[in-house]
């Protein structure tokens, strides 16, 4: 996944609404709870081995693997976890050095020493899945580790941006007897070292995690157990969340859903809902592999068409915000190119653009999405951009759809001549929502290589460990993006998270890549 979305305080900063409210005591640390909590979820992991996802199975990566750095509630920088501490030890910014936890252990008893975090991080890289991150380690040249303490990592270039990589599920670490360096390991099985072990797996069903007594790092889990559910349609969890079949909801939500659970009615059946501020993003990619797509005119006619006011009206009534750069609101550097090129839809102006071109209309295209990643309201989404692209008279759009394994392979193999994405940020820098989308390889498939910003902007900012420095250079990025309408952004959401009244911690439980952290979540007991 994606990555991720998330004032740069992201998700870490969390609007309780009222989930904490009322006249039980709490518990705590978690040593009352012998109930299970039940997390429901429509992002099912897509593989259990790190080296070989960059999507939502980040989600369950953040509870059972550790990685060196992390992002407690409320932190925007990356803090120690399977590290005792780390550092640039040169002013270039291409050393980092890392000096590990004494005694860390992996769940089947190994030691997490330096040989197991360059174990860990190498096999990504020669593995070299095309859906895993691999990409993100791209400044990365080599892994030194000089005693089993420390751990060296090389840069290519400066990279003040690398230990936000670090803190990323991308660097999970991994037993090295358990995962091979050359291969994906295909088990439904987990050796990690992080806050739960994985008891046992399901695939699109479960995952049933307990707590892992022998985990030593930032995190602090507030309960013993917990079972994350996998549902295909939303309707089913909000079913179950309200007979009391699962404790909280995350992800997937329908705006109608959430409209729901926020009402009177859903209070008094015991449901509350938390509301995040996100960074979390939609867009559509183009590929020039398609003659049509190819044609900047054609991209910038759909650019002028979409209107961001009547999707979001539609189908998130509320829930979330027009989108006019790839940059959303509330991360440094946020701007608004989009909107300042194209202003308001206006059919008019695409078909003058398509004229001027000397291109025939109506355009014909297939517009992809997939089916079980984003929510139920994916569908709608595009049923709506359909609407208004074929009531234009100068497109006449397909639409067609596949389950997320199918959809990600076909995308990444250049399949798709229009698709849809959403994206999580992997840290929150504004570096993560401008450069996993450029290079010869990136996270949409579609090769994407402008040279001011692969060869001036990004480097320039990745020299600046002051990441506020780079805004210029950022908004020129954004400022290109909008011109080549390669992406065309649409719209930024909230991040909403149900639960039953007797749950607590909610407000706490999300990262700045909006991964639940489980071990936030407690049972009040009493009420």
């Amino acid at each position: 996944m994606f990555n991720r979305t998330r004032c740069l305080q992201i998700t870490a900063a969390l609007a309780s609404i009222s989930l904490l409210a009322g006249c039980g005591l709490l518990s705590g640390d978690g040593d009352d709870d012998t109930k299970r909590i039940v997390v429901g979820t429509t992002s099912a992991p897509s593989t259990l081995d790190p080296a070989a996802a960059w999507d939502g199975s980040w989600e369950l990566y953040r509870n059972v693997y550790q990685t060196l750095l992390a992002f407690p509630t409320g932190s925007t920088k990356p803090q120690p976890d399977a590290a005792q501490s780390c550092e640039f030890t040169d002013a270039a910014n291409q050393a980092y050095r890392c000096t590990l936890r004494k005694g860390l252990k992996f769940s089947n008893g190994e030691p997490l020493d330096s040989k197991a975090v360059k174990h860990s991080l190498d096999r990504i890289r020669t593995i070299g899945s095309k859906v895993g991150p691999k990409d993100l380690f791209g400044s990365l040249d080599k892994i030194e580790a000089p005693d089993a303490q420390t751990v060296v990592f090389h840069l290519k270039t400066p990279d003040a941006t690398f230990p936000y990589v670090l803190g990323s599920p991308a660097a999970s670490l991994v037993a090295p007897k358990d995962y091979p360096a050359d291969k994906v390991r295909e088990d439904s099985k987990v050796t990690g070292s992080g806050p739960y072990v994985l008891d046992s797996y399901k695939e699109g069903a479960e995952s049933v995690l307990s707590r892992n007594d022998g985990y030593t790092g930032f995190a602090n889990p507030r309960n013993n157990g917990v079972t994350i559910r996998y549902f295909t349609e939303s309707t089913k969890m909000v079913s179950a969340l309200k007979a009391k079949e699962i404790d909280a909801t995350y992800r997937g939500l329908s705006a109608p859903e959430i409209r729901d659970l926020q009402s009177p009615e859903s209070h008094t059946q015991g449901v509350q809902v938390v509301e995040n501020v996100g960074a979390e993003i939609r867009y559509l990619v183009f590929n020039p592999k398609d003659p049509a797509v190819n044609k900047l005119p054609v991209r910038q006619a759909i650019a002028q068409i979409v209107d961001r006011g009547a999707l979001v009206s539609k189908v998130y009534q509320g829930t979330a915000e027009p989108l006019y750069s790839m940059v959303p609101k509330g991360v440094v550097g946020h701007k608004t190119p989009y909107y300042d090129q194209y202003g308001h839809a206006d059919v008019k102006k695409a078909a003058k653009i398509l004229k001027d071109a000397g291109i025939n209309q109506p355009v014909e295209l297939t517009f992809w999405y997939t089916t079980d990643r984003y929510g139920s309201s994916t569908a709608d989404e595009f049923t709506e951009l359909k609407r208004q692209l074929d009531e234009s008279g100068l497109f006449k759009i397909t639409l067609r759809s596949q389950p997320w394994k199918a959809f990600q392979e076909g995308y990444k193999s250049g399949e798709y001549p229009v698709f849809g994405r959403g994206w999580f940020p992997d840290f929150p820098d504004p570096d993560n929502f401008i450069a996993p989308f450029v290079g010869k390889e990136n996270a949409v498939g579609t090769p994407y290589e402008p040279t001011n910003i692969l060869n001036e902007l990004l480097p320039k900012t990745r020299r600046e460990s002051d990441r506020s420095a780079g805004v210029r250079e950022f908004e020129q990025a954004q400022q290109t993006f909008a011109q080549d309408v390669r992406l065309l952004p649409l719209w930024q959401g909230k991040l909403y998270v149900a639960a039953r009244e007797d749950i607590a911690g909610a407000e706490r439980a999300l990262d700045p890549q909006t991964a639940m952290q489980m071990w936030e979540l407690y049972r009040k007991t009493s009420w």
